[in-house]
Order: C-alpha cells, then structure tokens, then sequence
C-alpha cells in the first residue's frame, strides 16, 4: 500500500519484510494482491480488496499477541486514521506511486540491498543493471548520475583498469568524463 504500486517481490525485502511463497498463496486466496510473472522476478499488488483491508487496519486495535514494536506501529496507525478523518481522506489520497526518476532510484536501492556484501560494500554495474531488466541503460544512468550527487552513495572506476570486460565497459556510466564501474551505498 505505501508503494501505490506493483511491486517487485525481491524488492520487498528492502521495504520490509520477505514474503515467501506460502504467505503470498494465501494473500492471493484471499483475494489481496495478484501476481504478475516477470523474469527474472514475480510482481505483486494489491487488489482493491487488499487496499480495503490495510485500510481497515489504519485505527485498529492491536492484535493481542502485538509486540512492542507491533504495538507502537499500531499506535501510529491510530494517529494516522485521526488525521484521515479530521481532513477527510482515504489512504489513496496519501499513498501514491513515487515519480519515474525517484522510482528508479528506490530499485537501484533495492537492488543494491540485494547484491551487496554489507551497506557500503563495493557493487559492480554490471551486477546491478542484469538486476534491474526493466530498467533502461538510460534511466539507470540518469539515476545513477543523480544519486552519486547524494551523501552516502559513491560511484567510482575499477581501480585495476586491466581487468575489466567488454561487459563492464558496457555497464560502466559515465560521469565528469570518466567511466564509473563500482557502486557502494552507505545505509
């Protein structure tokens, strides 16, 4: 719900929690998300049944078996249904899709969450753009020009030129005239 969009499953992970398959067979018998096949990946999102449900959670009680933390998120989502009603909103009117630039920067996000080591380890982009498919050469460079401009997140050359493929050349962006081969986002 708090994308507005459908959503890659491995993306999930860097949004929260991992959904394995027979979580996500019993969302989809109930009627909450559809699944769309796309390789390398599957793409889930929700069903107007499911955006009624997780509204209907915004201002509800929390389950008896809720955590701290569980009972904090509730507490919020409490905070959140007052504010709804007092301005007359549904969360449709909150919860919309990102724009296409920053929404390429949250994939490269995500997927920098998946292939990397550990926050700040060293990513080649040729690993990163066969993570992203649907990505276009063009819009992974546009964002990844724009990110290298934000604190935490450094793109620099393969220190050792003489290793590098004509793949890594391929994948390589270039910024200020100098091809970037490596990418490493502190968390």
């Amino acid at each position: 719900m708090a994308e507005a969009r459908p959503v890659r499953n491995p993306d999930l992970a860097a949004l929260g929690p991992r959904l394995p398959k027979p979580n996500r067979e019993r969302l989809i018998e109930k009627g909450l998300v559809e699944i769309t096949a796309t390789r390398p990946a599957i793409t889930l999102d929700l069903t107007d049944r499911g955006w009624k449900t997780c509204a209907a959670l915004i201002g509800a009680e929390a389950p008896e078996r809720a955590s701290g933390p569980g009972k904090a998120l509730y507490t919020v989502l409490s905070a959140l249904r007052r504010y709804f009603d007092r301005a007359d909103l549904a969360p449709a009117d909150v919860f919309t899709a990102l724009d296409d630039e920053v929404d390429v920067e949250g994939q490269v996000r995500a997927a920098y969450v998946r292939l990397a080591a550990r926050a700040g380890g060293w990513v080649d982009l040729v690993r990163l753009r066969a993570e992203l498919p649907d990505v276009t050469k063009s819009e992974l460079d546009d964002a990844l020009t724009q990110m290298q401009r934000k604190p935490g997140v450094s793109l620099i050359p393969e220190e050792n030129q003489k290793t590098l493929t004509d793949e890594d050349h391929a994948a390589a962006v270039e910024i200020g005239n100098r091809a970037r081969h490596l990418i490493a986002i502190e968390s």
